[in-house]
């Protein structure tokens, strides 16, 4: 406890608190860490775990938050946390400050802790971790590793984690190295039993079997999203690395390898191609969905700026393509290993001239899933590229999620694609021709037609059969052909999803992606205040006549996003004709992902005005 004194106790509570570790990168803690929720996580209690990691390769600090939640509240809380196990020198004093009053600082005492680090209003718990580890394992790089474990162990008296459950992770983890099993079980073995001999006393904070997590699975956005490819048709991935998208061409990798090999012969029916950089990336999915391969590339918004001119040419040539875009904080490098949803504008008007582009918002790894799987139907059925953004948050960090289902029976919308019979037969073939009234022509896939079909293709100003033109008359009607596709868009894409808590349409609340968890906790508070409010979670662009009528429905509406500039609300404004003042906007933009505190207070402090800006500029 205190060395000083004794600070106020916390009451008890069972599952709900927030954990917190500090670590060195690249010392292999991450692991532990994981081990740590997903125990948890097996104990059937709602957790949500957040990697905080620097840019750096190894040696900075680097922080894993775990939220427990018996509410099954998933997004981030904010403020101070309960528990603090700080085992890096380097940011003692910042992890100290965020303990709560009353809460604890779980640390390495094999050497003496810095007067200048003792609070006396927090507790402290002691371990000679580094110790215990060296006198246990002679390998330098075990005793750096099994200190993580032995930390884990320990926690495992003082908050309650059942110890059968480390150790099913542990032989779930190794079942392909069974030697690291015995090693790893002994190092939660010595956490444990020195926990329990220096402190007899569990903490507060206690963990307690629920069965809350039944039908979930703990995932990761980004593996999700490669997941959904391979389901989605996708045979061809082109990429080029970048934080925090890889993972999504490696998890596409991995699933193709187990779902796309011939069985007969082992040849991959995939193609996965490292491109040179980003534009080179895009320009090998255009060039493979040209020729009937579903095709996609992953990248962040650095590679969205690069990517900007091949948009451009597959949104007016009209070849599909879709980009799963994992957003980071921006601008220019920024802060690379950082989550913010900050790509919104330049995607929906990626690249010159008069472009619009499909948008995704995926909020949880399921979505991430069948939102990709989505993506290359509507991509062929409008012959446009389809974006999804997706953000660091989601796409690196594991989430609760419902588990993952796939209709077999679903059949891929191609399109609009004529077969050589009926190029030889139909009337003649307009690549550009509006046939049906929904601005979408009719398309063939190379290799159908000797002469005709998938070589008239342009980037260029064309006529309806795919002539070059610099008539500004033909220009114009394939501008506003255009325009009829994009209108033609909605039909196909997702609809928002509305949850109503005030019958008097008094607050409403626009929300998208990874700030959903974080508002709907933020709105059930308000709610037990008095201040019920709706929420509209938009999942994509262009957008639907439900999300105008929301806005007109309510007095006040706020929107939720992460970044400065309030990209979202100024993509509500421009495309819907809205007074801007009728939006009240709640912005987050310094890296952490949003909590449920940012978008309530920030609420709150609107409503307790005399009068609402909103209301007194609607109309």
């Amino acid at each position: 406890m205190s060395p000083l004194n004794t600070p106020p106790a916390l009451a008890p509570v069972i599952n709900d608190f927030v954990v917190k570790f500090a670590n060195v990168n690249g010392s292999g803690s991450a692991s532990a860490n994981s081990m740590f929720a997903k125990a948890i996580f097996r104990m059937g209690i709602p957790v949500s775990p957040r990697n905080i990691f620097p840019s750096n390769i190894q040696g900075a600090p680097t922080w894993y938050e775990v939220r427990v939640s018996e509410a099954g509240f998933l997004g981030r809380r904010g403020g101070q946390v309960e528990l603090m196990v700080s085992v890096n020198p380097q940011s003692m004093a910042e992890d100290v400050n965020s303990v709560c009053p009353g809460g604890y600082f779980f640390y390495d005492n094999t050497y003496p802790l810095d007067f200048k680090l003792i609070r006396d209003d927090i507790h402290y718990i002691g371990l000679p971790l580094t110790q215990i580890t060296n006198n246990t394992f002679t390998n330098p790089r075990q005793q750096q590793l099994f200190k993580n474990i032995i930390y884990v162990g320990s926690l495992a008296h003082l908050i309650g984690i059942e110890f059968s459950a480390l150790e099913s992770i542990v032989n779930d983890t190794f079942a392909r190295k069974p030697k690291l099993i015995p090693p790893n079980i002994q190092a939660l073995q010595l956490g444990f039993d020195e926990a329990k001999t220096a402190h007899p006393d569990p903490l507060p904070l206690q963990l307690q079997r629920r069965n809350k997590n039944d039908g979930k699975v703990l995932l990761e956005g980004n593996a999700a999203c490669g997941l959904g490819a391979v389901y989605g048709g996708a045979t061809v991935c082109a990429w080029y690395p970048i934080t925090p998208s890889t993972s999504v061409a490696e998890g596409f990798e991995k699933y193709a390898k187990k779902f796309r090999v011939d069985a007969k012969t082992g040849n991959n029916n995939f193609a996965i191609i490292q491109a040179e950089d980003e534009l080179s990336a895009i320009g090998m999915v255009i060039g493979a969905n040209w020729n009937g391969a579903r095709s996609f590339t992953a990248t962040s918004g650095p590679g969205v700026s690069l990517m900007q001119e091949f948009l451009g040419l597959a949104y007016f040539a009209e070849v599909p393509a879709v980009l799963i875009d994992v957003q980071r904080t921006g601008p220019s490098t920024g802060m690379p290993t950082r989550t913010q949803q900050s790509d919104i504008l330049i995607s929906a008007y990626a690249s010159h001239g008069d472009t619009k582009q499909v948008l995704l918002f995926p909020a949880t790894p399921k979505e991430c899933f069948e939102l990709t799987a989505q993506a290359f139907d509507i991509a062929e059925r409008l012959q446009t590229p389809v974006i999804m953004l997706t953000d660091l948050d989601l796409g690196m960090n594991e989430h609760i999620c419902d588990e993952l289902a796939w209709d077999d029976t679903h059949s891929y919308d191609r399109g609009k694609v004529l077969s050589a019979d009926e190029l030889e037969s139909g009337a003649r073939f307009g690549r550009y021709l509006d046939v049906d009234g929904d601005g979408i022509p009719y398309r063939t896939i190379a290799g159908t037609h000797p002469e005709k079909g998938a070589f008239f293709t342009r980037g260029t100003s064309r006529d309806e059969y795919a002539a070059y033109t610099e008539k500004g008359e033909a220009y114009q009607r394939n501008m506003e052909r255009l325009s009829v596709k994009w209108a033609t868009a909605p039909k196909y894409l997702p609809k928002p999803v509305l949850t109503e808590r005030d019958t008097t349409q008094a607050i409403g609340v626009i929300h998208f992606g990874t700030s959903h968890e974080a508002t709907r906790e933020a709105l059930e508070t308000l709610a037990t205040s008095g201040h019920a409010a709706n929420d509209l979670r938009v999942l994509a662009f262009p957008f639907h006549d439900e999300i105008n009528a929301f806005i007109e429905a309510h007095e006040q509406v706020f929107v939720v996003e992460q970044n400065r500039d309030a990209q979202f609300k100024s993509l509500l404004v421009n495309e819907l004709e809205i007074n801007p003042k009728s939006l009240i906007s709640v912005l987050h933009y310094n890296g952490d992902p949003i909590s449920a505190r940012v978008i309530h207070d920030t609420i709150e402090l609107h409503l307790a005005a005399p009068v609402s800006s909103a209301a007194q500029n609607r109309g």
